[in-house]
């Protein structure tokens, strides 16, 4: 008759760096493997999130007390809040908004790039980022394979600025339009406060 096994009752959890845990019993070693992800914030929205986005996106230095009087809750609670807007990257930065007139940017225009070949749009985007003068790069349907908007010292920092798009790898036409006047610029997003059910939160 076999003798029976025996398994050693003691267990160590050993964490890794790597993403591995290694749980021992006895003399047997073995390895559990995880992975590290960000999780989908955006899915767990409610109300009281969207007016803390909408306080900071009209203006990102407001004090976390006055924001917490505003949503009625605690300050460590939006806080705790605002930390997981951020890790979920809803939030992905805080920047200062610039008026490009008074820092010498006097000239704003858009220009539609055609690409001849699909093989160079992923060439053309990464070279797009490498002009600072370009501040946005959109894939777009319709006639032009890309929408830049720019902003330009003068029409000599442009010119030379659509010389050096039109010599990329690809490109066979552009259309600049230039900015008379601008009525409204923003990155603000409208948070319809609406969309979601109201969350069942007591002020901490």
């Amino acid at each position: 008759m076999a003798p029976a096994a025996t398994v050693s009752s003691k267990k160590i959890l050993r964490p890794f760096r790597a993403g591995c845990l290694t749980i021992v019993f006895g003399d047997d070693i073995k390895s559990l493997s995880f992975c590290q992800f960000t999780p989908k914030i955006i899915n767990l929205l409610d109300q009281i999130d969207l007016k803390i986005l909408s306080i900071l996106q009209s203006n990102g230095r407001t004090r976390l007390a006055d924001i917490a009087e505003e949503v009625e809750l605690s300050a460590p609670a939006v806080m705790e809040r605002v930390k997981k807007l951020e890790v979920g990257k809803v939030i992905k930065g805080y920047q200062a908004v610039v008026d490009g007139k008074k820092v010498g940017k006097d000239i704003t225009g858009f220009i539609g790039v055609s690409i001849g070949n699909q093989r160079d749009m992923d060439k053309f985007a990464k070279q797009m980022l490498q002009h600072h003068d370009v501040l946005e790069c959109h894939h777009v349907t319709g006639d032009e394979s890309f929408i830049l908007k720019v902003k330009s010292a003068n029409t000599a920092s442009l010119e030379k600025l659509l010389g050096e798009i039109r010599s990329v790898e690809g490109v066979t036409r552009t259309v600049t339009k230039v900015v008379l006047s601008t009525a409204k610029e923003s990155q603000a997003l409208d948070l319809d406060q609406g969309s979601v059910e109201p969350a069942n939160v007591k002020k901490k």
